[in-house]
Parts: C-alpha cells; sequence; structure tokens
C-alpha cells in the first residue's frame, strides 16, 4: 500500500542536494475498498470525532458510504458541504475557508477531505491553521496537489500558493475514482504534461536565478512523467488500469513535490498562465475551468513560445540549457497527446480568447516572485 512512498524514499536516499524534506505522509492506499480502511485508520488513530469536508455533488455520491464507515468504527463526525458560487464552481477563497471552519468544530480530532483538488487546498489550509491533521480522499485523477503541501488559494482575488501540510494518510479507492468522468481523466493527464515545461523552467531557474534543485526529485518527476506518458492508450480508453497509473503518477508528482518542499518540480510557467486565467474568471464572474485541462493547454502555449525565444536560452551560455530547451515535446506533438485522451488542445477550445491569452504571457511571470522562468526572462530582459 506504501510503494509510492518507499519510491520517493528511494530517489532521495543517495541525494545529497541538502534540500530534502520529511514525508510526513503515513500512509497511502489505491487499492480496492481503500474508502473503508480511511475508516480503520481513524480508529487505530484514536480519533473520537472528525469532520468530513466535501461538496454537495461529491457528498451525495460517495459522503454518505464513508459517513457509515466512520461511525461503524466508532467514531462521529461533523459535516461541512462548501458551498458553491453563483457560478455553481467550489473555490478555495475566504469564503469557503470560513466555512469550513464555521460548519466544523475546533474540537475534532482529524478532518476528512472527500472531493477534488480544491476541497484539498481549503482543508489543508484549514488543517494547518488550527493544527489538526487531515486525511484525503480524492474521487477523481484530476490534480497531483493531493499529496503535496501547498494550497493555492485565492486571496481577494489573487491566487497565491501558501505552504501548509501534506495529509497523514491518503485513501484513493478505484471503486471510486474509477468513476470520475473523462474529462476529469483528462484534466490529470493535461496535469501531468505540464511537467514537460515545468521540469525545464526549473532547470532554468537554477541554472540562471541560483534557485535550489535536487537532480533526484527531478529525476523522479520526469520518469513518473514517462511512466505516465507510456501509459496514454489505456488512460484514453478509460481503462481500470490507466485510470489507475494517473492516479498513482499525479500522487508521485505530489511527493515529489513535497519532498523537494516547494512546487518546483511540477509548476512553471504553464501554471503561471493557467493562474492568471483563472484570477480573469473569477474577475468576470465566469465559470471556472478544470485546472489540469488549462494546464495541459497552457503547456503547449509555453513550449511553442520557448522554441521561439531559443536565442534567450542561448544568450545565457549555460552549458546543457540549449539542449534542454531543444528536448522539450512540440507544441503539435503536446496538443496531439491532449487530443487523444479527450482533453481541451487549444485556448480557444477552453473558451479563453486569443487576447487573454497575449495578455497573459505578458503578467504571468508577475504571479510568483521569485520564480526565474524563461517566461521572466524573456519578459524582463537580460539584465
Amino acid at each position: 500500500m506504501s510503494d509510492l512512498l518507499r519510491k520517493v524514499r528511494e530517489a532521495a536516499k543517495n541525494c545529497g542536494c541538502g534540500h530534502h524534506h520529511d514525508i510526513s505522509i503515513e500512509l497511502i492506499d489505491t487499492e480496492p475498498g481503500a474508502l473503508g480502511r480511511a475508516a480503520t485508520y481513524s480508529k487505530s488513530k484514536k480519533w473520537q470525532t472528525v469532520g468530513i469536508v466535501s461538496d454537495e455533488v461529491i457528498y451525495n455520491l460517495f459522503g454518505e458510504r464513508l459517513r457509515k464507515k466512520l461511525h461503524e468504527a466508532g467514531i462521529q463526525t461533523e459535516l461541512c458541504k462548501v458551498r458553491s458560487d453563483e457560478q455553481g464552481d467550489v473555490v478555495a477563497d475566504e469564503q469557503a475557508i470560513v466555512q469550513v471552519m464555521v460548519d466544523i468544530p475546533i474540537t475534532v480530532d482529524a478532518y476528512v477531505v472527500l472531493g477534488s483538488g480544491t476541497l484539498h487546498d481549503i482543508v489543508r489550509f484549514v488543517s494547518s491553521r488550527v493544527g489538526k491533521p487531515f486525511v484525503s480522499v480524492p474521487t477523481a485523477p484530476s490534480v497531483d496537489g493531493f499529496t503535496s503541501a501547498g494550497a493555492p488559494i485565492i486571496l481577494r482575488g489573487f491566487k497565491q500558493t501558501i505552504y501548509t501540510g501534506a495529509p497523514v494518510a491518503l485513501f484513493a479507492d478505484p471503486d471510486i475514482y474509477g468513476k470520475a468522468p473523462q474529462t476529469m481523466v483528462a484534466a490529470g493527464f493535461g496535469d501531468m504534461i505540464g511537467k514537460h515545461t515545468s521540469l525545464f523552467d526549473w532547470k532554468f531557474s537554477h541554472a540562471v536565478g541560483g534557485e535550489a534543485y535536487c537532480p533526484a526529485t527531478a529525476a523522479l518527476t520526469r520518469e513518473t512523467l514517462q511512466w505516465c506518458e507510456d501509459a496514454q492508450e489505456s488512460i484514453s480508453a478509460g481503462s481500470e488500469e490507466g485510470v489507475k497509473r494517473l492516479m498513482e503518477a499525479l500522487l508521485l508528482s505530489g511527493l515529489a513535490m513535497l519532498l523537494f518542499g516547494a512546487s518546483h518540480p511540477a509548476s512553471g510557467a504553464e501554471h503561471h498562465l493557467s493562474h492568471d486565467w483563472e484570477m480573469e474568471l473569477l474577475r468576470r464572474k465566469s465559470k471556472q475551468l478544470l485546472h489540469g485541462a488549462k494546464v495541459g493547454v497552457a503547456c503547449a502555449i509555453i513550449a511553442e513560445k520557448y522554441s521561439e525565444w531559443r536565442p534567450d536560452v542561448e544568450l545565457t551560455g549555460v552549458p546543457g540549457l540549449v539542449e534542454a530547451l531543444d528536448a522539450l515535446p512540440s507544441s503539435d506533438s503536446l496538443r496531439a497527446r491532449l487530443r487523444d485522451v479527450g482533453g481541451p488542445t487549444t485556448a480557444a477550445e477552453l473558451g479563453i480568447e486569443k487576447e487573454l491569452v497575449k495578455a497573459s504571457l505578458l503578467r504571468a511571470h508577475t504571479h510568483r516572485v521569485g520564480r526565474n522562468t524563461l517566461l521572466k526572462r524573456h519578459n524582463e530582459g537580460h539584465s
């Protein structure tokens, strides 16, 4: 059940980069029946009361089953179904955070989050602030943040990632996440595809901006990306094996971020572009788009731009950077992969107009101060 944890610890064992953080997650279970074992685990921790956090749709599908398992284990429950906004979206913002803190008494022993990456971000923030652990029960292979410690939160309309804490345990039941619609599967694949440009940006920011770098974490992330892409056919078909491979790849990517202590391995300019679109849609009061769908499309856009900006990389004079850039897949090949799994391939397919893409390319780098991506270098010059 903890093969993923062992894999990450093995990858870090012989690395002397000095940037590794402890993996605080005790258990990862991705086998059938994991939902019931979330209750068994909670009992083993001697928790008397836990707060379940979900949303209306997910709770109606799986919530009562989880609550029954917990009650059968002798554990009382409090419940918060995070309300959606006027557009029908659950957003990780101040209102959602306050709702969880109001609906669930601070006296609970722990939280159990049942649902999407957004719900995990909300609970991750709340649990860190009140000093209570949380258990993750993801319901779709849609993002790589389930096992990470970063919580992207919208505060006063601006998205910022706050370092909080990882779950103490994760129970991903294929009987649950295997029922996720293909749109969410495609979004998870898009989030993984984004590692192509994030890994280049990390290498670039280390070489040019002096940012911390861990070869072992980078290698683990690249290996996980390849492992996921190797299963593209089965993921596209929605097979049990393919969807499980995707979920475990996403969990490994999150563990890589946790190991390094920051999101560099999995988040570069493609995520900054995605975040800019998200904030603009919130400002417009438009319906939100799936995170991974945006990241996949943004990755293809960034790959295309980075190819055009090859002279910027050549001017650095840093050995190996041009070769790393040339190793990036073409934007056409990335879009072909996204299309194959049933995801959007262009900004237009997402409903994002050319003007917003152009504006985002000029300002997205400003959302993460201190990240020295090629996007930032191109926009701000070479001084």
